[in-house]
């Protein structure tokens, strides 16, 4: 009785205030339950998924003749796609959620989104064709996280497949941004098998069959070198003199690698051809000024 007689004499600012605290502090604990459920379920999302990759390989394996690390590169790509899909619609169904528990009225918001959508589809398309985009690449495997590729003109190692950009870090470190729906073309050069290109010219009065030999002997003692041994697939093939050209003859010739290392050994190949040809006078074409 009396604590009833004290909260009948509380001024009627106070009990107003209490009235309201009775009213809002459940409401902020649902909404803090909310986004603590959202939070969560983006987490167990990305645990699942996480351990879902070893089943992922596992079935990929079965339908493609790949390697280890190009599945490891393949299960990476899905999860982390799969990963912002989840992510995205969760807290945008968290975020009307909390809106409803906040008293808005989400109904007219929704279907003002639904106009805007319709707006936004129309005067959009760009958006919409890279969105588009990106889930075709991640659905046809078309590149993958870690891949060496050229796209559109620009080369680089993939470091991102988002919705709506693919992101290449060049040789030089710079960052590239290129949106999906804009890709008209892709070199993927780190799929199943890579070649080690030579490419020379010489003067027409060299040698063409000891230039030859001393190329196909610089392949062999670059597949020889121990750094290359577990990279190389086969053995140099010849394409012959593929040009004759004013400044000389153009020989042509390659060998197969694992992807990604096709690089290393070309580099190392070129240098020794080079220092033999060099040492057997083999004459290259004078400089143009």
């Amino acid at each position: 009785m009396k604590g009833m007689q004290i909260a009948t004499n509380l001024p009627r600012e106070v009990a107003q205030s209490l009235a309201h605290a009775e009213f809002w502090i459940p409401r902020f604990v649902r909404v803090a339950v909310i986004l603590t459920g959202a939070w969560l379920a983006t987490a167990i999302a990305r645990r699942l998924l996480a351990r879902m990759r070893s089943y992922a390989t596992r079935a990929i394996d079965r339908h493609h003749d790949i390697s280890a690390e190009d599945l490891e590169k393949r299960a990476t790509t899905v999860a982390s796609g799969l990963t912002k899909i989840i992510g995205t619609v969760v807290w945008l169904v968290a975020i009307v959620m909390a809106l409803n528990e906040l008293t808005f009225n989400v109904e007219p918001l929704l279907a003002g989104l639904g106009v805007a959508g319709l707006a936004l589809g129309l005067g959009a398309q760009a958006l919409i064709k890279d969105w588009i985009g990106g889930v075709l690449i991640l659905v046809e495997d078309q590149i993958r996280i870690g891949d060496s590729v050229i796209i559109n003109g620009i080369s680089g190692a993939v470091e991102e497949i988002n919705l709506r950009t693919t992101m290449l870090r060049g040789e030089n470190g710079a960052v590239h941004f290129i949106p999906n729906g804009s890709i008209n073309s892709i070199s993927n050069m780190t799929r199943e098998y890579a070649y080690a290109m030579l490419e020379t010219t010489l003067a027409h009065a060299a040698d063409g069959d000891e230039a030859l030999a001393l190329i196909s002997q610089a392949a062999s003692e670059a597949i020889q070198n121990t750094q290359f041994k577990d990279w190389v697939l086969g053995k140099m093939e010849i394409l012959s003199m593929d040009r004759l050209a004013m400044r000389g003859i153009t020989i042509r010739a390659r060998i197969k690698t694992v992807p990604g290392k096709q690089g290393l050994v070309a580099r190392d190949w070129n240098r020794r051809a080079k220092l033999s040809l060099e040492q057997a006078k083999i004459p290259f074409p004078p400089a143009t000024t």
